[in-house]
């Protein structure tokens, strides 16, 4: 069961990262206040395998295959196939990863007609090198795999690749002139092991249920006699192993990515210093400092900071592009696509043979 959850909360995770995209899952679902306020056009009604439009860009059945076949066979060869019964923070995996790859068809849409907008278009040989990676990652499909998207065409998979490499020009030609300089202090790592008592228990829907006044208290009662213990020379080390409660023992991390009270602490403490009892979000911690920099993992977020903001850059302009535009889902055609298939079909590489031609 422990494992089960592990792979759960993995998959919280890396479908959280794929949702970063999920403002255009709302343009196409209507489900915050945002999206209610855009223009809505009402069509005819859809063709047989029309799944969405977006102003007079359309996504085909056999293009939303092509990306569900691709992301079901990932996730399958790393958590098994019955991974899409699971149920996460939001609903089943399935439901989840359906709603991401929506959502990054859809983006990719938008970026096509704002490239249009923009004046950018495929740069020469792009078209060529597309039909050339289609006809690559074409010749690794099995019969199985072609009937799994839809009977997919070398045609349509160069399609799809052009639409990628507009979107990534877009993108670069948008964050063009950001290279913002990132301090050292903006950036560092420190690395600490912590001693963890919380002060809440899980529900059976897995949400949190804060201790009660008296349970807190007792809580904090434990946590000072092993600060005691640490005062009078116990090992951390040993009492980090029989008494943490979080998930890790041994963490590191920059500024930002805890909660406030955490930092406050940790990163004034100098290395192997041992802070006191700090309340924090959801319980009370003690922090031992073991590394107060690190060069290498601070030269790497300096690189993931300003990526960060280039990508809040292009989110602006994104943002306000998608606003502007009119929208429709086939609720009856996407809602009837589900994710189990044929155990026979094992393609996963439509965006590896991207990379390789592209990248």
């Amino acid at each position: 069961m422990r494992i089960f959850k592990t792979i759960v909360k993995k998959l919280n995770r890396a479908i959280s990262i794929m949702g970063a995209v999920a403002a255009a899952t709302a343009l196409l679902t209507g489900c915050s206040s945002e999206a209610l306020e855009r223009k809505v056009v009402f069509t005819t009604g859809f063709s047989d395998d029309e799944v969405f439009r977006i102003e007079d860009s359309t996504c085909s059945l056999t293009e939303a295959m092509v990306y569900l076949v691709n992301t079901r066979t990932g996730y399958e060869s790393t958590f098994g196939s019955e991974i899409w019964s699971a149920v996460t923070d939001s609903g089943t995996v399935e439901d989840r990863l359906k709603e991401s790859v929506l959502a990054k068809i859809a983006q990719i849409k938008v970026m096509n007609l704002l490239a249009k907008e923009t004046g950018i278009e495929l740069e020469d040989g792009d078209e060529e090198l597309a039909k050339t990676a289609a006809a690559e990652y074409y010749g690794t499909l099995t019969e199985a795999d072609i009937e799994a998207m839809n009977n997919v065409t070398v045609e349509e998979i160069a399609d799809i690749y052009k639409e990628q490499a507009v979107a990534d020009r877009l993108y670069d030609y948008i964050i063009r002139d950001i290279n913002p300089e990132i301090s050292d202090d903006e950036a560092r790592t420190i690395t600490v092991e912590q001693i963890f008592f919380k002060t809440y228990s899980l529900d059976a829907s897995g949400e949190k249920i804060p201790f009660s006044d008296d349970r807190k208290r007792a809580v904090l009662s434990l946590a000072r006699d092993v600060m005691l213990k640490l005062n009078q020379g116990g090992s951390f080390d040993e009492l980090m192993a029989q008494y943490n409660e979080a998930d890790e023992g041994t963490i590191s991390f920059r500024k930002g990515e805890k909660d406030s009270a955490y930092e406050a602490v940790a990163f004034n403490l100098g290395n192997e210093e041992v802070s006191s009892i700090t309340e924090v979000e959801d319980g009370y911690v003690i922090i031992k400092c073991i590394s107060t920099f690190n060069r290498e993992e601070t030269e790497a977020n300096k690189v993931k900071i300003v990526e960060m903001r280039k990508k809040e850059v292009f989110g602006e302009q994104y943002d306000a592009f998608v606003a502007t535009l009119t929208k429709e889902l086939n609720h009856k055609l996407w809602d009837s696509i589900s994710l189990s298939g044929d155990s026979g079909v094992s393609t996963s590489s439509l965006m590896e043979v991207y990379q390789k031609y592209f990248n």
